[in-house]
């Protein structure tokens, strides 16, 4: 890390003091250290019009964040934004006729650096009405000096008032408050948030497009209120229907349909999963270089099965239960052959994909019918007393519903409750 503007010694001193006092009074009416608001941000350019600075705090600033962060979520009811999936425990995004459903992609640029921490503050007003964590929150966000590094320069300093560094503990936390607001209007719609990246889904039926419209309305007047603008680039209009569209799709320069980007994994705007199998077996098989380089190396089969688990087993098995059920069998080839490639240079026994699959599928059902605010949870429902320990599976009208999460979660349940 970077040299910061005071010393070293003294940013620790005053750390000391604020942890002292935090023993004492949780939120105490002191500024913070200048050392721990102004780290230096350093450049990480994708493209040459674009730069994300990242704010690299010191690790006693972290931990005190995290004393904070905890109590924060402890006074938080337990259904506050139930369709935000990022930065809470068991959520991930892996969770008729006449009818079709659509869906609009929607992702903020900036989202971090664009918060007014006095509308945050209000909001957290209204969720916990404690004033003292407030104004800590506000003396948090507010008055951060902050320099530039690039190399061995470093920018004069510039004092900012708004946004939440990026590279902070709270800062997805506060994130998080600040859009808990932000929610469907209409029973036939759903806005289902993952971080900054938002999808607003509509169930349209008879081709009345009402509710829908209404709602994206709406969604864009509240980003105004809140400061928040649209990234166009990876923006993305997708529509599902059991039959043909009640009109031509949109199609996008490549001619695939459309393809849209969602955390760790890619969605074909034709429902299939050959785009992201493919891409995910490319990534897999680069790793498995590195994995023969080891091998050459002389290093023990135990230390090569763990390079294996972290390196490709996890590429391999991400989100795996929302995609790997309704995979053609020529993908599940594909993506099992390089788990045969890496179990002959392992020289040891790796679980098959499917029982990956299998035993994930098992286990985050599990997680889903013990939380009871978890959205899903709605779906497991009981048997009678006499087939205790059993769900209550629905028919389903083709293979790709049958092969869906919770359908498959179901029969896994109701097959080991048998045996």
């Amino acid at each position: 890390m970077a040299s910061l503007a005071v010393s070293s010694e003294h940013a620790q001193t005053s750390w000391l003091v604020c942890l002292r006092t935090y023993s004492i009074n949780p939120y105490p009416s002191l500024l913070f250290p200048h050392a721990s608001r102004g780290p230096p941000l350093f450049l990480f350019p994708r493209k040459l019009n674009d730069y994300r600075p990242v704010a690299l705090t010191s690790v006693i600033m972290k931990c005190f964040e995290r004393l904070v962060k905890d109590h924060i979520t402890s006074i938080l009811p337990d259904t506050l934004d139930p369709f935000q999936f990022a930065y809470r425990p068991n959520r991930s995004t892996d969770l008729l006729r006449n009818t079709y459903v659509r869906m609009l992609f929607i992702d903020y640029s900036s989202a971090f650096n664009t918060i007014v921490p006095s509308k945050l503050v209000i909001k957290l007003e209204t969720l916990c009405r404690d004033p003292a964590l407030c104004n800590w929150v506000l003396d948090f966000l507010t008055g951060r000096p902050q320099v530039l590094r690039v190399g061995n320069n470093f920018s004069t300093p510039l004092i900012l008032n708004t946004g939440a560094p990026q590279g902070c503990v709270l800062s997805p936390l506060l994130y998080s408050l600040f859009t808990h607001d932000c929610m469907a209007k209409h029973t036939s719609n759903s806005i289902i948030k993952f971080a900054d990246d938002t999808t607003v889904v509509g169930l349209i039926t008879n081709n009345d497009e009402t509710a829908y419209r209404e709602e994206v309305r709406a969604l864009g007047v509240w980003c105004q209120e809140n400061n928040l603008s649209l990234n166009v680039d990876d923006c993305g209009l997708q529509e599902t229907a059991e039959g043909p569209p009640p009109y031509p799709r949109q199609r996008d320069s490549s001619g695939e349909g459309g393809k849209f980007l969602v955390p760790r994994r890619t969605h074909h705007g034709k429902l299939k999963w050959s785009t992201h199998t493919d891409s995910v077996v490319k990534k897999a098989q680069q790793r498995l270089f590195n994995l023969r380089r080891l091998k050459k190396f002389g290093l023990s089969p135990k230390t090569l099965t763990n390079f294996y688990r972290c390196t490709i087993e996890s590429i391999l098995s991400g989100c795996i239960t929302a995609w790997y059920g309704n995979c053609s069998a020529h993908n599940r080839k594909a993506l099992q052959r390089v788990v045969r490639t890496a179990q002959r240079i392992t020289g040891g026994k790796l679980p098959a994909l499917q029982d990956t699959y299998t035993t994930r599928c098992h286990r985050k059902a599990k997680k889903i019918i013990k939380d009871n605010n978890h959205p899903s949870h709605c779906l497991f429902t009981p048997l009678s007393c006499r087939r205790r320990g059993q769900y209550r599976c629905i028919k389903a009208g083709t293979e790709r519903l049958k092969n869906s999460f919770y359908l498959m979660a179901i029969r896994l349940l109701n097959s080991h409750h048998e045996h």
